[in-house]
C-alpha cells in the first residue's frame, strides 16, 4: 500500500473533514516522529493516514476489542497488503482493543494521535485560529480544563509520553513544531 492507494481508501471511508484533517496531522505527527526515533517516514506516515479511516463506518461505541474500529479497519488494511508491525500499531492505538504497544511505531502513534487532535482544538479557540502563537503553557492549561475538548483522553495523553519516554512538555513541544508548517491543511491560521 502506497499514500495514493491510502488516501483513497480514507476518502472513500471518511466523509467528515474534520475527521480527514485529523488523519492528515497525525500523519504528519508521525512522519516528524518516525524521523526523530530512526523509523521509516513513510510506513509511519502511512498509518497515520488510515489509523481511523474506518471510524465512520464502523463505530464502536461499546469499545468492542474484537470488532468495528478499529479492528475492522485492520482486516480491510492487512488485506490490501499493510504489513504486520503497521496493523499492530493501528490497534494498540485504542487501548480497549488489549493489544499491547510493543514497538516504536505503535507507541509513537498511541503517542501522537490524542496529543495531535488536542492541539487543533486549543488553536481553533484561539483569536488567531493558528497553532503559531500557540505554547506549551498554554496547552497544559487547557489539558487540566476537562471541560475543554471533552473527547480527548488526558490519561491517553499523559501514557503516550510516558510509553515513549519523552516528557509531556517536550512531546508537546515537538508535535506542535511538526504540525505548525502545515496549519493550512488542518484548517487553521488565517482565512
Amino acid at each position: 500500500m502506497d499514500r495514493a492507494e491510502a488516501l483513497a481508501l480514507m476518502h472513500e471511508y471518511t466523509a467528515s473533514e474534520a475527521l480527514r484533517k485529523h488523519m492528515y496531522g497525525v500523519e504528519i505527527a508521525m512522519r516528524a516522529m518516525a524521523e526523530r526515533l530512526g523509523g521509516d517516514p513513510e510506513l509511519w506516515g502511512l498509518v497515520g493516514l488510515v489509523h481511523d479511516f474506518d471510524y465512520e463506518r464502523y463505530p464502536n461505541p461499546e469499545r468492542a476489542p474484537d470488532r468495528e474500529h478499529p479492528t475492522e479497519g485492520v482486516r480491510i488494511l492487512a488485506a490490501r497488503g499493510l504489513p504486520d508491525e503497521a496493523c499492530q500499531a493501528i490497534l494498540g492505538h485504542a487501548a480497549y482493543t488489549g493489544v499491547p504497544r510493543t514497538t516504536p511505531l505503535a507507541r509513537a502513534l498511541f503517542g501522537v494521535d490524542e496529543l495531535s487532535g488536542f492541539l487543533v482544538a486549543c488553536a481553533l479557540v484561539r483569536p488567531s485560529r493558528s497553532l503559531a502563537d500557540l505554547e506549551v503553557p498554554s496547552v497544559r492549561k487547557k489539558l487540566k480544563d476537562k471541560a475543554f475538548a471533552r473527547g480527548v483522553s488526558r490519561e491517553d495523553v499523559i501514557t503516550g509520553a510516558a510509553e515513549l519516554d519523552i516528557p509531556l512538555d517536550e512531546l508537546i513541544a515537538f508535535v506542535l513544531g511538526a504540525l505548525r508548517p502545515h496549519e493550512r491543511l488542518l484548517g487553521l491560521g488565517a482565512v
